[in-house]
């Protein structure tokens, strides 16, 4: 595509992008973020749909579907921050205990990490660890995003199982 035939594409597109995904996450510089990210998949593609109706229908489904996404990502830290964040009036002494118990956790997931059956072990690892996104899990997989959505949620489920079964 030539930079005018892509500033009419951008032109013609963005605004229906932007406002489904401020629609979803909420904030206009996720939003803006996210209808970038889609314009910029749509234009690297290598067979891109060739139909407007394709087109159109392809870029809002993804829009809508990293939307989506960062929503999830927002929520996991907004949960992260309530079940983690240090009380303001805290001792030095009980300071070190929870950091202790928490170091004392984390390896404890990482032992029950280790003994998953390996995609479950590194689509966690990717994720849970390295905080990184399906999307970004999918490229360096070579997998489809939605197979790594499933094997995230059955990954998590199983190392459930797993800690579980240690307590008891």
């Amino acid at each position: 595509m030539t930079q005018k035939e892509i500033k009419k594409f951008y032109y013609t597109h963005y605004r229906r992008l932007f406002n489904a995904s401020y629609r979803i996450v909420g904030n206009g510089a996720d939003a803006e973020e996210i209808m970038h990210d889609t314009l910029l998949r749509f234009l690297e593609m290598e067979n891109p749909p060739r139909e407007p109706a394709q087109i159109s229908a392809w870029l809002i489904r993804t829009c809508i579907r990293r939307s989506i996404d960062r929503l999830r990502v927002i929520k996991r830290e907004m949960s992260f921050k309530e079940n983690y964040e240090e009380p303001e009036s805290i001792s030095a002494e009980e300071s070190e205990e929870m950091e202790i118990s928490t170091r004392e956790e984390v390896k404890r997931v990482k032992e029950a990490l280790q003994t998953m059956k390996d995609p479950y072990r590194l689509v966690l690892t990717l994720s849970l660890v390295e905080g990184m996104d399906y999307q970004e899990i999918a490229e360096i997989t070579g997998q489809k995003e939605v197979t790594i959505r499933s094997q995230v949620s059955r990954g998590k489920a199983a190392l459930l199982k797993i800690l579980q079964n240690e307590r008891n």
